[in-house]
């Protein structure tokens, strides 16, 4: 196994472009576990730590570009107001050496349908930057899983950042697990309000051969709230309209049985925390319109 160690993006687009196979190593937590275990014995290393653009984050207006290597301790510590949903899920990163290291483009180029920012990613939206020596190009998260442990990169192109649009309401993350730390999800849920077009996104981790939205639960809530005024009045949602999207982000799921959990109960667990999710970013929602009313 040869070590490829690049001073610039540009010298780590020119490695990948030579050596195509060549597997990015930044923060080395899901690559190195595969490679102890002897699950995978790469060709190639390509060691992106000395670039220090991949470390950096930037707020905008109304968006956040979010390098590839920015551990989850730099968002939960500095980005939970922007990317509220990414923060938690950052919480429940494995263990505090892990969450120091690991960072969500590790978590995009594994693709692995247990990855605990996919579920808070698609529920923000947004695009991954992806670049090779032909050019750079945006991929929506929406598109960018194509399959089990699979994405829409191609071989020779590297993940530089990811573009976020910045919250405009509550978000939420909900995850289970066989243990409090150090788990891979049995399964988990995202969902993001989005009080300025008045939609709702969801994400669903573990529970499909590749992370989801729930569409159909989003849009009979987005249609719900807007029927019924809620945005406007603020009112509690209905119990029937909460229990029908649990009901909906559940079929959304297409599990598997595994050592960590059925399939079974990963529709089950999906569907209850879609629900209390539902339930905690809705009262958030209106806790901050009573405020703004009373100020």
């Amino acid at each position: 196994m040869d070590f490829l160690r690049p001073a610039s993006w540009e010298e780590a687009l020119a490695a990948k472009a030579e050596h195509p196979t060549a597997v990015p190593i930044a923060g080395g937590t899901d690559v190195m576990v595969e490679i102890n275990f002897d699950h995978r014995r790469p060709e190639y290393l390509l060691d992106l730590n000395r670039i220090g653009d991949l470390s950096e984050w930037e707020v905008g207006e109304k968006t956040v570009r979010l390098g590839a290597s920015v551990p989850y301790t730099q968002i939960m510590e500095n980005l939970r107001a922007e990317l509220p949903g990414l923060a938690l899920a950052s919480h429940t990163v494995a263990s505090p050496q892990i969450r120091n290291r690991g960072g969500v483009g590790g978590n995009l180029g594994t693709a692995s349908p247990a990855g605990d920012a996919h579920p808070a990613l698609l529920a923000s939206g947004g695009a991954v930057e992806v670049e090779s020596v032909h050019g750079r190009r945006m991929i929506p998260v929406d598109d960018f899983y194509v399959g089990v442990k699979r994405n829409a990169m191609e071989p020779d192109e590297l993940i530089r950042s990811v573009h976020l649009p910045k919250a405009d309401g509550p978000q939420q993350f909900s995850k289970v697990g066989t243990r409090n730390a150090m788990v891979i999800a049995v399964c988990a849920f995202g969902i993001a309000l989005h009080p300025e077009t008045r939609t709702v996104r969801t994400g669903i981790g573990s529970a499909a051969p590749t992370p989801v939205r729930a569409r159909e639960a989003e849009e009979f809530l987005t249609a719900a709230l807007d029927e019924g005024g809620l945005w406007e009045s603020g009112n509690p949602i209905p119990p029937s309209v909460a229990k029908q999207f649990a009901q909906l982000a559940a079929g959304a799921c297409n599990p598997i049985d595994d050592v960590r959990g059925s399939a079974t109960y990963r529709r089950h667990a999906v569907g209850i925390m879609a629900r209390r999710t539902l339930g905690w970013t809705w009262e958030s929602f209106r806790g901050k319109e009573r405020s703004a009313q009373c100020a």
